[in-house]
C-alpha cells in the first residue's frame, strides 16, 4: 500500500451563521496528551498497592473437579486466592445493557466449569506481577474434559453437547429474532431473477491500544472505588453492586482518558470483579492488567456470522424480495449477542428498498472465546452480504453496480431498521457524489491496464448506521452545564472519552449554545460520583444524544444569563443577541455587554452562579456512506493492494471536521485489516488460540495505509441532534470490506465472499478457475 496519507475534507459548507461549531478547534485534551501527562488507568499507583494475576484453563469445555491453591497461599508475597469456591455466586449479564428483553443471565464470577480455552478459574493477588505468575504456576486444577463445539452447525446439531443450562436451550442465546414485512412469495414471483449465495465473516478484535485495566480500592466505611479503562462507568457500577451485595453510593467509578475501546470495553470483565474482590479481601489497593494475551483471550471479538441471503430483482434492477438467514457465533456466553443479533438482522430490511422481506436471525453458544459489542455492531456482517449479493445482481442484470445501488437507495419517508421514516436522501446523495469524485458515470472508471502481474478494479460499498441503540435500548443523555462568576462556563457529563475527542465536541456545542469562545467551556468528565448519569459511549449516540442533553443544558443557562443582560441594558432578554462572549442588542449592536460582566456582582444585581441541567431521551437518527476503493491485485503472490479510497459520508451537522474525519480514516483503516488480513485464529479441534498476539494477529499499520480522499456532507441534518449533527463513529468501519471485494472482482473477476480475504485465498481461487 502507499506509505503516503492523504485525507482531503471536502463539502463543509460554513454557513457564517456559526462560530464554534463546524470548526476544528483545538482539542481540549490535546496537551496532556502529547506531552504524556494525561493519567489513564494504567499509570495509577496507590500506596501499599497489590498486583492481581488470573490463572486461565488450558481446555475448552470441563467441569473443574479440584483446585488446590495450598502451594500459591505458601509463596512468599502471595496475599490472596481466588477461586470459584470463595467468590459470590451471582448470575449475571456479561453486557451491561443487555439489547434484548430476551437476554439471559449466563456468567458467574468463577464457575465450576469452563467454557473455552482460557477463561479464568482462578485469581491471585501479590506483592509484585512477577510473584503472582509464580503463584498461579502454583495451582493445581483438575479437570473432567467435556465435549466441545467450534461451530455454530454443531453446537446446533441435535445430541449437541449443551453449553449452558439457562437460555431457550439448544445452545441458542435467545429465541430466534424474525422480521417479516410484506408477503416474500409474493414478492419472489413477481421476480425476473432470484440471487441466492453463502457468505461469512471472520473473527477480528478490537486491538485497542490501551489494555484492559483496572485498580480498586476499599476505604474504612465499605465504599468501593474502581479505576477502570471502559465505555460504561455508570453500567459498571450498576453490575458491580449487583454482584457484591451493595447500594450504588458505595461504588465509585472513575474512568478520565482512555486508551481505545472500539465497543468492545462496554463489558463488565471478569478481572473487574476479581480486582474489587482481592482488594476487600486483603485491605489494599489491587491493580490487574491485561496482557496483549489476554486482551485476545478474556476481551471480546466480533461475532463470526454466517449468512443465507436471497433477493429477487426485476429486469430494471428493482428489488421484489429479500430473504435471509443469519446465524452469529456468540462464543462461550452471551454478552452483547443478543443486541448483535437483533440489530444486524433488522438491518437487513433497509439500505436497500425491498417492500418483501422475511428475515431470521440466530445467535449461538459454542466453546469459542466469547464475541461482544464492535465497531458496527452486527451490522458489518450483515450488510457484507447484502453489499456483494446486490453486485453479483448488477452483473447479472447487465447493470452498472452503481446505478443498482443508486436506484435502489433508501430515502426520505422510507422506514429505517428502527422501524421510523428516514430523514433526508443521504445515502443517495453520498452514492452521487462519489460517483462524480472519482469518474463513475454509467460504468465504472477506467481500469488501469494491467502491469506485469498487477490487476486493478473499481468497487464501491454502500452502508447505513444509526445515532443510539433505540428501540432495543431506551437511552437518555444527560448534562450539567454551569455558568460561573467570570463568565465561563463547565460543562459535566457522564459521557467516557474513548479518545474520539467527543468532550472537545461537547464542549463546541455549549459554547455554540452560550454565545462563547470554544476556550471559555471546560469538561467535567469520568467520576460516577460527580457528574450525571450516562448510559455509556457505544452506538455512535455521543454526540447526537449527550450533545443535544447539553445543548438543552446550556439553553437554560442562557435564558438565566440573557435575563441578568436585560437588566443591564434594560431591553427585554428576547431583544439580545450572544456571540463570542459579548451579548448585545440584535438592532443596535452598539449596546453592549461582556458575558463576563452579566455575570459580575454590579449595584443591586449580586454575582450569579447559573445552572442549567439537560436530559435527552432520543429515538433514531441514522447516517449514511458510499466508499469508493481502488485495488490492485498481484496475481503471482495473492497479495491485495488497496490504492485508493474515496469514502463519502453524510452525517448531519459536522461538528468537529478534523476529528470527524479521524473516526473515518481509523475504521477505513480497521475496515481493511478485517477484510484482508486479520482474523483471531482458533484451533477447530482444540479451540486453542493460534495468533493471540500482535506478531501473528495481523493489522494494517500507519505504513500500510492507502491516501484516503475524505468527503463529509451535511445533507440531512436530523431535527433530534444538536444543531443537526448525527453520529459517525462506527460508519466507516461498514462500507469498506464490501467496496475491497467489490474491486478484488472488478480486477480478477473472482467473487470471494467470506473475509479475510488473505493471499492464500486469492491464489486458491485463482487456481480454480485459471484452465
Amino acid at each position: 500500500m502507499n506509505a503516503a496519507l492523504t485525507n482531503e475534507v471536502q463539502a463543509i459548507a460554513h454557513d457564517g451563521g456559526h462560530a464554534v461549531i463546524g470548526r476544528s478547534v483545538r482539542r481540549g485534551d490535546l496537551l496532556e496528551k502529547v506531552t504524556g501527562t494525561a493519567v489513564y488507568t494504567g499509570d495509577l499507583r496507590l500506596p501499599g498497592m497489590l498486583h492481581g494475576k488470573i490463572l486461565r484453563s488450558q481446555v475448552a469445555h470441563a467441569r473443574i473437579r479440584r483446585i488446590d491453591t495450598s502451594r500459591a497461599l505458601a509463596l512468599p508475597g502471595v496475599k490472596a486466592v481466588l477461586t470459584h469456591e470463595n467468590v459470590p455466586r451471582v448470575l449475571h449479564y456479561g453486557s451491561p445493557h443487555p439489547r434484548s428483553a430476551s437476554c439471559t443471565k449466563d456468567q458467574y464470577i468463577f464457575d465450576t466449569k469452563v467454557r473455552y480455552w482460557g477463561e479464568g478459574v482462578a485469581a491471585v493477588a501479590a506483592v509484585s506481577e512477577e510473584v503472582a505468575e509464580q503463584a498461579l504456576e502454583l495451582i493445581d486444577v483438575e479437570y473432567e474434559p467435556l465435549p466441545a463445539v467450534f461451530t455454530t452447525d454443531d453446537a446446533l446439531a441435535p445430541g449437541a453437547p449443551a453449553i449452558h443450562d439457562v437460555g431457550p436451550g439448544g445452545n441458542l442465546v435467545l429465541p430466534p429474532v424474525r422480521v417479516k414485512r410484506g408477503d416474500v412469495e409474493r414478492g419472489f414471483a413477481e421476480a425476473d431473477l432470484i440471487v441466492e449465495g453463502h457468505y461469512q465473516t471472520g473473527r477480528p478484535t478490537p486491538a485497542y491500544m490501551e489494555p484492559n485495566v483496572c485498580v480498586a480500592q476499599w476505604d474504612g466505611n465499605g465504599k468501593l472505588t474502581m479505576w477502570s479503562s471502559t465505555q460504561t462507568a455508570f453500567m459498571v457500577r450498576g453490575i458491580l453492586a449487583e454482584v457484591l451485595g451493595l447500594p450504588l453510593n458505595h461504588v465509585r467509578v472513575i474512568c478520565d482518558h482512555m486508551g481505545g475501546g472500539f465497543g468492545a470495553k462496554q463489558d463488565l470483565f471478569q478481572h473487574e470483579f476479581l480486582c474489587a474482590l482481592l482488594a476487600r479481601q486483603t485491605k489494599k489497593p489491587v491493580r490487574m492488567e491485561y496482557t496483549r494475551k489476554e486482551t485476545f483471550l478474556g476481551g471480546r471479538s466480533r461475532h463470526p456470522c454466517r449468512i443465507w441471503l436471497k433477493q429477487g430483482f426485476k429486469r430494471d434492477g428493482t428489488i421484489t424480495a429479500r430473504q435471509a438467514r443469519l446465524v452469529y457465533d456468540s462464543g462461550a456466553y452471551g454478552s452483547h449477542g443478543p443486541g448483535v443479533t437483533t440489530v444486524g438482522t433488522a438491518s437487513l430490511t433497509s439500505l436497500y428498498r425491498c417492500e418483501h422481506v422475511d428475515l431470521e436471525g440466530l445467535c449461538v453458544y459454542t466453546n469459542n472465546p466469547i464475541a461482544g459489542a464492535f465497531r458496527g455492531y452486527g451490522v458489518v456482517q450483515a450488510y457484507w452480504a447484502l453489499d456483494l449479493q446486490m453486485d453479483e445482481a448488477a452483473t447479472l442484470l447487465g447493470i452498472d453496480p452503481a446505478q443498482l445501488k443508486l436506484k435502489n437507495a433508501v430515502r426520505e419517508g422510507d422506514l429505517a431498521p428502527s422501524g421510523h421514516p428516514l430523514v433526508g436522501h443521504g445515502l443517495e446523495d453520498c452514492i452521487r457524489r462519489g460517483m462524480a469524485e472519482v469518474g463513475w458515470g454509467a460504468q465504472r472508471p477506467p481500469k488501469r491496464p494491467p502491469q506485469g502481474p498487477l490487476r486493478y478494479g473499481w468497487g464501491l460499498g454502500c452502508e447505513m448506521h444509526g445515532s443510539s441503540a433505540y428501540p432495543g435500548i431506551k437511552e437518555q443523555g444527560n448534562a450539567i452545564v454551569k455558568m460561573n462568576e467570570d463568565g465561563s462556563a463547565t460543562l459535566l457529563t457522564g459521557a467516557a472519552g474513548l479518545g474520539t475527542g467527543a468532550h472537545t465536541a461537547l464542549a463546541q456545542i455549549v459554547a455554540e449554545e452560550l454565545g462563547l469562545r470554544f476556550e471559555d467551556v471546560s469538561v467535567v468528565h469520568g467520576d460516577t460520583d460527580v457528574v450525571p448519569w450516562d448510559i455509556g459511549a457505544f452506538a455512535s449516540h455521543t454526540t447526537f444524544m449527550v450533545g443535544r442533553a447539553a445543548q438543552m443544558a446550556a439553553q437554560q443557562v442562557k435564558a438565566q444569563m440573557l435575563q441578568r443582560a436585560a437588566q443591564r441594558l434594560e431591553v427585554p432578554p428576547e431583544a439580545l443577541t450572544v456571540r463570542d462572549g459579548v451579548v448585545s442588542v440584535t438592532t443596535d449592536a452598539s449596546r453592549r455587554i461582556t458575558v463576563r460582566e452579566v455575570m459580575s456582582p454590579a449595584r443591586g444585581i449580586p454575582s450569579a452562579h447559573l445552572v442549567g441541567h439537560g436530559s435527552y431521551t432520543p429515538t433514531k437518527s441514522y447516517s449514511f456512506a458510499a466508499h469508493f476503493v481502488e485495488v490492485a491485485v498481484d496475481i503471482e503472490t495473492g497479495q491485495v493492494e488497496v490504492l485508493q479510497v474515496v469514502p463519502v459520508h453524510e452525517f448531519g451537522k459536522v461538528i468537529h471536521p478534523v476529528a470527524a474525519a479521524g473516526q473515518i480514516e481509523g475504521g477505513i483503516q480497521q475496515g481493511i485489516g478485517h477484510t484482508l488480513t486479520e482474523d483471531h485464529v482458533v484451533d477447530p479441534k482444540t479451540g486453542r488460540s493460534l495468533n493471540a498476539n500482535f506478531v501473528d494477529y495481523k493489522m494494517p499499520l500507519s505504513m500500510d495505509m492507502p491516501p484516503i480522499r475524505t468527503i463529509m456532507l451535511e445533507t440531512a441534518p436530523d431535527p433530534g441532534g444538536p444543531f443537526g449533527a448525527k453520529g459517525v463513529g462506527e460508519d466507516p468501519i461498514i462500507a469498506i470490506g464490501p467496496a475491497i471485494a467489490n474491486a478484488i472482482h472488478d480486477a480478477i473477476g473472482v467473487r470471494f465472499r467470506a473475509f479475510p480475504i488473505t493471499p492464500e485465498k486469492v491464489l486458491q481461487a485463482l487456481a480454480e478457475v485459471t484452465p
